[in-house]
Formats: C-alpha cells, structure tokens, sequence
C-alpha cells in the first residue's frame, strides 16, 4: 500500500467504516442499472421512457429538497446518527421494492415514492459522512480518507453496473435494489457500532443552535468556501452535456457500435479511481491552485472531439480526462473540512450537496437541444472550452480576491 494511506488503516475506526462505504458504493452501482431497469419492466405499454426519467430522478433529486426542508432539525444532529439515518431510510424503503414486487404489488407510481423517499436524507447522509472522517481522523489525514472514499464511488461506476448486468441474467432487477437496500443497511450497523468513539469527538465542539449557523448563511459569509462551491457547480454543470454529446458522438461521428461508447466509461472510470488515489500525494500541494488546474486539464482533454479526433486519440484523451478529475472531489471536500467550523461541518456540506445536486441534470437537460442544434462533438468541444475560461476566470477572481485583502491590510 501507498505509504500516504498506511496511517489511515492505523485507525481503528476507520479501518471499520471503509468496508461499509465500499459496499453501499457498490450497490449504489448495481443500481444504475437497475432502477432504470426496473421502470422498464413494470411500466405500461408506451411509457416506458417516461417511468425510467421520474425513477432515475427520484433516486437522486429529493435529496436537495430533504436538504432545505429539515435543516433546522437535521443540522443539530452529530455527523454519525445522519449518516445513520440516511443509511437506514435507504435500506428500509429500498428493501421494500423487492417485497412489493415479489407479492405483485409494485405499481409504477409506488416505485416512484419508494425510490423519492429513500433519497430524501441523501445530502446529510453525504454530509454526515465527510463530517464523520473529519471527526475521526486528524487533519493531515484527511485529504487521503477523502482520496480513498471517493475512488470508491468512481470504482463503484465501473464494477457496478457491470455486476448489476451478469446477475440480471439470473434475477429480477428487484432483487438487485434488495441489495442495494442490503447494503445500506450494513452502512448503519457499522455506523452505530461507530458512535461511541465518534460522539466524544463530536461534541467537543460547540453546539449550533443558532439561525446564524446554517450552511448557506455561513457560506455567505465564507467567501473561499462559496467560491469553491461556485466552482463545482459550474464545472458539473459544464459536465452535463457530455453525457448527451458522447453517446451521439460515438453513433454519428465515429459511426461505431455501444461497445466503444463502454470503453470510453470503462477507461475514464478506470482513469478516475487511479486519478483519485493520487490525491493523497497532493497534501503538502496548495488546494486552489491544485483544484483549478484539475478544472482546467479536464477542458483540455474534451477539445480534440471537436477537432476530428480519431477514436483512438479520443479514447485516450478521456481515461486521461478521468486520471485528471480523479482526485477533484477529495480535494473539494478536504477544502471545506479545513475551512469550516466543525460544529456547521454538517450543515454547510449538506447545503453544498443540495446546491450541486441541480448542476450536472441541468447541463444534461441543455445538451440535448444543443446537440441537436450543433453536433455532438462541437459540443463536447465547446464544453472543454468553456471549462478552460471557467478555470481562467476562476484563477482571475482568486488573484483579485488576493490583492484587494492586502490592499485593506495596507
């Protein structure tokens, strides 16, 4: 192992919480393909396309309205019984697909408040889990406990949906949300097994209990931390025609079968698991010049689709494209865990994962018009150059932000 990641696994505690995050990664994974699968096979003639677009959305936007709505209950609560939470409302509510369908009961609209419900804590779940490695691990061990979870999520991409897709051939995609539920619900176990170490640490903080300590008032007042959260959403939101733009440049332009459209997935997760690993190695590097160089390497990787690429340099350009994002949501989470108070770590990261929840289906959302309007590899083109000049003006404001702090020291 990495010498960067070896005090890690010193950690008792997390030697034990890794294991469980991997897990619910995994079936998080299976689940691409299967909630999408699923809307297929229980949907009426006709409106198949419909169910699989409310059941994808489902799975993943109530999670920014669970954000707003119960903050001023949830932001009170330590990061572990949020974790836990969320873990449990997702292991009960999607351990309850599999019954209904196996008792003929499954109807679309009850698949659709199922899969609603089980993402309502989703963002303080997330919360709660960096605020909980914040907790349990010492500072400078932080960035590499993000590089390690984090390409856990990327390696899910890849052996997710591939696991999800040989075990279909044998099962209902019911049974495959089951263990996604299964999953979940080993989360929670591991977690309250987690509380009476994570408490003493939690609570050595103050308490918030005031207006004044929620996460978008506090981001207000936290100019770098609303910056970097800024930052994010518009590179996701840039992000999102790529999803669009790729498959159809795959069909139209290169005029080739879905199996090179996996390659290009299989290589770029591939490339943001090896990507995110390095972010380990990165600590002693400055953050904002680190995380705008990452912006602007992943812009360049996109602008040789618009150039008449062949598949081969293209292909290559994006598991690079991959190895460059990789290490850009460690390097994000370990900003704000160095920056934020730890009594609003909670808060402020559950705000920052409602606002980023609407980027990417966003930018998706407009690349299809302009696909249709453009070409899929102008496009994928113009998405790595807007990336480059939101790297550039990032770096602009930064340096401006810079010099107008001294000029008022002065």
């Amino acid at each position: 192992m990495p010498r960067t990641y070896q005090p890690l696994f010193a950690q008792l505690e997390f030697r034990r919480l890794l294991p469980a995050l991997a897990a619910s990664d995994l079936g998080d994974g299976m689940s691409v393909v299967a909630v999408a699968w699923l809307a297929v096979l229980i949907a009426p003639p006709g409106r198949s396309g419909l169910l699989v677009g409310a059941a994808v959305a489902a799975y993943a936007l109530p999670g920014a309205v669970g954000a707003m709505v119960f903050g001023r209950w949830l932001r009170r609560l330590p990061a572990e019984r949020l974790l836990a939470a969320d873990s449990w409302l997702r292991a009960l509510l999607l351990g309850c697909v599999p019954l209904a369908w196996a008792v003929g009961v499954l109807h679309p609209v009850l698949y659709v408040v199922l899969l609603a419900g089980s993402s309502v804590l989703h963002a303080w779940g997330s919360a709660g889990k960096y605020s909980l490695l914040a907790q349990i691990l010492p500072p400078d061990q932080r960035l590499a406990a993000n590089a390690l979870v984090s390409s856990s999520t990327s390696a899910s991409v890849i052996v997710g949906p591939a696991l999800a897709g040989f075990l279909a051939t044998a099962v209902s995609p019911a049974w495959i949300v089951g263990l996604n539920a299964v999953s979940f619900a080993v989360l929670a176990i591991q977690v309250h097994r987690l509380g009476a170490v994570a408490k003493p640490i939690a609570t050595s903080a103050p308490v918030d209990t005031g207006r004044s300590a929620a996460g978008l008032h506090l981001l207000r007042r936290q100019p770098e931390l609303l910056g970097a959260l800024a930052l994010t959403w518009f590179f996701n939101f840039l992000y999102g025609p790529v999803e669009v733009a790729l498959p159809l440049h795959v069909t139209e332009d290169l005029h080739a079968e879905s199996s090179l459209l996996g390659l290009y997935w299989t290589l770029f997760g591939a490339g943001a698991v090896l990507g995110g690993l390095t972010a380990g190695a990165l600590r002693k590097l400055p953050l904002w010049p680190v995380t705008l160089g990452i912006v602007a390497g992943w812009g360049v990787t996109l602008v040789p689709f618009g150039l008449g690429a062949p598949a081969s340099v293209s292909v290559t350009c994006f598991a690079l494209g991959g190895m460059i994002y990789g290490p850009f949501t460690a390097l994000s989470f370990t900003l704000f865990q160095d920056r934020t108070p730890a009594a609003w770590l909670t808060t402020v990261l559950a705000a920052r994962s409602a606002a980023l929840l609407t980027a990417a289906p966003v930018g998706t959302a407009l690349g299809g018009p302009l696909t249709a309007a453009f070409g899929p590899g102008l496009v994928l083109a113009a998405s790595g150059g807007m990336t480059i000049a939101l790297a550039i003006v990032a770096t602009g404001v930064r340096v401006w932000g810079k010099q107008r702090a001294r000029s008022r020291l002065d």
